[in-house]
């Protein structure tokens, strides 16, 4: 078995010499513009449909142009970036506390623009990472399973709700599986962090035997299909973008607060077109945050105005802080406590 072994990693090194190394699970790749002088190697969390149009106009002016634009998951692209070092010019991902980890630990190179001048303080970190979206942590409900009761726009409301009503709402709730998801664990985090009302409602959720989802489409087709009644936490642009499931489902914001998370994008020490990169940064920026608004943005934009305790849209803020619950032990401590409130026997 040794010696099959060993035969087996000569050849894989041997084939990693021959050939390109692409080992991180990729989920789309797409080449756009048929420039052969430049291309622009863009790694992003970003779906390829979402973020098409933005590509189509930025190629209209940069003549000569290409990009090549892989998608990934969070963790897959960390996986690329720090481990594999992949050569990519540009990082867009949507895990903001994974973005700042990349600059702080020196993966990503600065850069400086009259549009990143643009970003509110709280959407630029050291120049490194940038903010080009704010997207809401929402509630999505199906109108057909609350016809006949008040549709909650607050988590305290919603708490009402499902204690009134257990076996209505028994089985049919559904959140993110925050051990397996990098955005779930960034918005249980931050919910942690912002309101005890947060554990309230997980445990309850757990007592009614909530289901756990990878992502925000799979919660929000389930809700559309009627298998669940309410999806916590859910990417409030993702169910905006399902324009055709829009009679079929219904988006709160909670009034309570909304956390947003940021869509951010790093420019890699492994670019090979720097600049290419700051131009394109530049594009997402000023659709961003300039005015007046350019059709091909794909997010909703929101108040830029403040992050006090009063305001209901509360932007997760870039900085050292994101880093806090990525440490080894206090991952660990909270994913623990998150599963035996949520996972209950």
């Amino acid at each position: 078995m040794r010696i099959s072994l060993l035969s087996i990693g000569l050849i894989a090194a041997f084939l990693t010499l021959a050939m390109p190394a692409r080992a991180f699970e990729v989920e789309e790749h797409h080449r756009f513009g048929n420039g052969e002088a430049r291309t622009l190697r863009i790694l992003s969390t970003t779906d390829t449909a979402l973020l098409t149009p933005m590509i189509e106009t930025f190629l209209a002016n940069n003549p000569g142009v290409a990009i090549e634009y892989t998608s990934a998951s969070s963790a897959e692209l960390m996986t690329a970036i720090m481990r594999e070092k992949q050569p990519y010019d540009l990082a867009l991902s949507s895990a903001m506390d994974l973005q700042i980890k990349l600059a702080n630990d020196g993966f990503t190179q600065a850069h400086r623009s009259q549009a990143v001048d643009l970003i509110p303080a709280w959407g630029n970190w050291r120049n490194h990472v940038f903010a080009f979206s704010q997207e809401s942590a929402s509630i999505v409900v199906s109108p057909s399973a609350f016809s006949d009761l008040e549709i909650p726009r607050s988590r305290q409301k919603l708490i009402t709700l499902l204690r009134r009503y257990p076996d209505r709402f028994r089985g049919r709730l559904g959140t993110y599986d925050v051990g397996a998801s990098g955005l779930g664990y960034l918005f249980a985090t931050q919910d942690a962090r912002t309101s005890e009302s947060y554990w309230r409602l997980m445990e309850l959720m757990g007592s009614l035997r909530a289901k756990l989802y990878c992502c925000s489409s799979d919660m929000i087709e389930a809700v559309a299909r009627g298998e669940i009644a309410v999806a916590y936490n859910v990417l409030g642009s993702y169910a905006r973008a399902r324009e055709d499931l829009a009679n079929r489902i219904t988006i709160i914001e909670p009034d309570d607060y909304t956390n947003m998370m940021l869509r951010t994008a790093v420019i890699l020490n492994t670019a090979q077109e720097p600049a290419l990169a700051g131009d394109f940064i530049d594009h997402l920026l000023d659709a961003a945050w300039n005015s007046p608004i350019v059709v091909e943005y794909p997010f909703h934009r929101y108040p830029t105005t403040g992050t006090a305790q009063n305001v209901p849209f509360r932007p997760i803020q870039l900085g050292p802080g994101l880093l806090v619950f990525l440490d080894h032990l206090k991952r660990k401590r909270f994913l623990a406590e998150w599963r035996s409130t949520v996972q209950q026997d």
